[in-house]
């Protein structure tokens, strides 16, 4: 047997178990808003990690096929108990507009949303829209997934805090533009029930806000 047709034995079926594993995934469909500006920002804000925007839409994420949108009307929690405007429960009504009305204001300093997917699953993506209406970057930005309601213990999905502002560890992520397309977090099958996502102020001001926030994955049995 010659070395070329050894090699060619050896790879084959690792090619074959890769596109069997493709097969078994799909792309994630979001619904998207509609857009309130057009281009992409100028000017990076000085001294941070933010990504520069392409201008171009962002890569399509494979998922395993199953895969759902869990965070539909669930209940949430935050961490201001006395909002400045909206409510709660916008933060999962499916509502993603930018207009006004369709966001959550929390006041200024470290704040955070807390999603109950109301029974344990394995999650595959998170989308967060905080406010669109700009092109502002939002500071502090850690997603955390739980099956305690208080996390103690927790697993960070994100995390672009520069220098632990937020007391949650310094975050590897960088900060990024606020745009219809919302930001996508691809998750690695990690399990929990419940979702906390924090923030703390943006370039555009001290205040925090949130618009809808999404859940994918797979109910645990």
């Amino acid at each position: 047997m010659t070395a070329a047709l050894l090699l060619a034995l050896v790879i084959t079926p690792a090619l074959a178990a890769g596109d069997a594993k493709n097969d078994d995934k799909v792309e994630l469909k979001l619904d998207l808003p509609k857009p309130l500006f057009a281009g992409t920002p100028k000017n990076l804000p000085p001294g941070t990690t933010v990504e520069k925007p392409t201008g171009k839409p962002r890569p399509a994420l494979l998922v395993p096929r199953g895969v759902e949108l869990l965070s539909l009307k669930k209940p949430v929690k935050l961490s201001d108990d006395n909002p400045i405007s909206g409510k709660p429960e916008q933060i999962t009504d499916g509502v993603k507009e930018g207009s006004d009305g369709n966001w959550v204001e929390m006041g200024p300093g470290i704040q955070w949303v807390q999603i109950d997917l109301e029974k344990p699953a394995e999650i595959y993506a998170i989308v967060l829209w905080h406010y669109h209406a700009e092109p502002r970057v939002y500071r502090d930005v850690i997603v955390q997934v739980s099956n305690d309601p208080d996390f103690i213990k927790f697993d960070t999905v994100f995390n672009n805090d520069q220098d632990n502002s937020a007391g949650q560890g310094v975050g590897k992520d960088n900060e990024y533009f606020e745009f219809a397309e919302g930001k996508l977090i691809p998750v690695t099958a990690v399990k929990g029930r419940y979702i906390r996502c924090y923030t703390n102020g943006s370039t555009a001001d001290q205040q925090n806000h949130c618009i809808e926030i999404e859940v994918h994955g797979k109910p645990t049995k």
